[in-house]
């Protein structure tokens, strides 16, 4: 059928994956160094190439980046064991057609592999993007291995450097900033990162904090100020909480995707920004555009790409590297050195739905390790319950003498909140720090639950 280079140093694999390729019909040719590799290519044209990263003679991204200079490359696919969520992005970024790990699932390599044939024999070529930028984000912020996270790792990569406008959803918590800056500092801008919580600003500042204001033009303004539509420039303007975003304030952000321009508030001068626009919401936008609390021309110009972050909880096989990160990273903001889970603790985290997600999970380990005494976090120090850990209500609603507290999302959100503020004696600053929201956040959920202060 066709002919595959398949570029593995492994030689037992090697001849595994040969032997596997010839039993579904192609014709394969294996190399195990670049050298080798680089001969093959200039006596053959493969239609397809298999690529590891670890090589004796040096790694795959070279050669993938010296296939993917030719026009008329072959799709690679890069097929390795390497563990580094920042390869996974540069392999796209480079223009690789897809990222298999080993050990692989010979379904999954035959099924990537017949549509990368597919698409090289129509010329729907995979985009190669230009190399990464002097400077890169911590790619190591986003943490897992699972199936999900490596999709969403190579569509980054794949989107980074185009000019298409990007929607990120999923439930709060699930590091929409995150991925934001992940995208932004992995394209060819020159210009800053500016983030946006369209919720924690009232709504007549928030024209203001986007577009900018002139001398004069309202109470208090007693200079002019640049937007932020003006100081991202060549960069990108990420607009969190887009579903807070007021219909007023929706049509002018239609006007700046579709022109590119805007006024300052109180102004005549039309501005003009290349800013590249990159929005998140967890809230369902589709529904909000039929209550019409959304303009439908806005979320189709938003939504060009929509990348949809999966909840903590469908991916608790990222739960141990997740710890393992945010605990280091616990340990030097905080100047502790907490490094071990006890087994009951372990259980208890791997058995709780985590509502709030990876940003509850950094939270619960804060408050643990804040509290902690020694290297080793305990189950009482996690300040979670569930039904596994929870031995007395299970005994007790199996013997019929109680009943399992079941409680709603809110109920279990205020109590969470007011057990943060009675901890920090009220402190407003230490509160945000823990729970993760803004000060406009927290003073809202304040007078929601009406908590009081004495």
């Amino acid at each position: 059928m066709s002919n595959i280079l398949v570029v593995e140093d492994d030689e037992v694999f090697s001849q595994l994956l040969t032997m596997h390729l010839e039993d579904i019909g192609h014709t394969p040719l294996a190399a195990h160094d670049l050298s080798q590799a680089r001969l093959h290519l200039k006596r053959m044209s493969p239609d397809a190439v298999l690529l590891d990263q670890q090589l004796p003679d040096g790694y795959g991204m070279d050669l993938l980046r010296e296939i993917k200079a030719d026009k008329d490359a072959p799709p690679v696919i890069m097929v390795t064991g390497v563990s580094d969520n920042a390869l996974v992005i540069e392999a796209m970024k480079a223009g690789a057609y897809d990222f298999v790990r080993k050990p692989m699932d010979e379904l999954e390599l035959d099924t990537t592999l017949n549509n990368a044939l597919r698409s090289h024999r129509l010329s729907r070529k995979v985009h190669a993007i230009s190399q990464a930028a002097d400077y890169e984000v911590d790619i190591n912020q986003i943490v897992g291995k699972s199936p999900a996270i490596t999709g969403l790792l190579k569509t980054i990569g794949s989107v980074a450097a185009s000019q298409a406008s990007v929607l990120i959803t999923g439930e709060s918590g699930t590091g929409k900033e995150v991925v934001a800056r992940a995208i932004h500092h992995h394209s060819e801008r020159s210009g800053l990162f500016l983030p946006v919580n369209c919720s924690a600003i009232v709504e007549n500042l928030l024209e203001s904090e986007l577009f900018g204001h002139e001398k004069g033009s309202f109470t208090g303004a007693e200079r002019s100020k640049p937007g932020k539509f003006e100081l991202a420039a060549d960069g990108t303007l990420f607009l969190d909480e887009l579903g807070e975003l007021p219909l007023n304030l929706q049509a002018k952000l239609l006007r700046v995707l579709q022109e590119g321009t805007f006024e300052r508030v109180g102004g005549t001068e039309t501005l003009h920004t290349s800013a590249r626009i990159v929005t998140a919401t967890n809230r369902d936008l589709e529904s909000m555009v039929r209550e019409g609390s959304f303009r439908e021309d806005l979320y189709y110009r938003l939504n060009v790409v929509n990348l949809d972050l999966p909840p903590l909880r469908d991916r608790m096989e990222d739960l141990p590297l997740l710890v393992e990160h945010l605990l280091h990273k616990i340990n030097r903001r905080l100047h502790a050195q907490v490094t071990n889970i006890a087994q009951a603790a372990w259980s208890r985290m791997q058995d709780y739905p985590w509502p709030g997600n990876v940003r509850e999970l950094e939270n619960i380990l804060t408050r643990a390790a804040v509290l902690c005494r020694d290297d080793t976090i305990t189950p009482d120090l996690l300040g979670i319950d569930t039904p596994a850990s929870d031995q007395d209500a299970k005994t007790s609603a199996d013997t019929g003498t109680g009943e399992l507290e079941l409680i709603s999302l809110d109920a279990l959100e205020e109590r969470h909140i007011k057990q943060v503020l009675q901890y920090t004696r009220w402190h407003r600053g230490k509160a945000c720090d823990i729970l993760g929201i803004s000060r406009p956040s927290l003073e809202r959920r304040i007078k929601k639950y009406a908590f009081d202060e004495s």
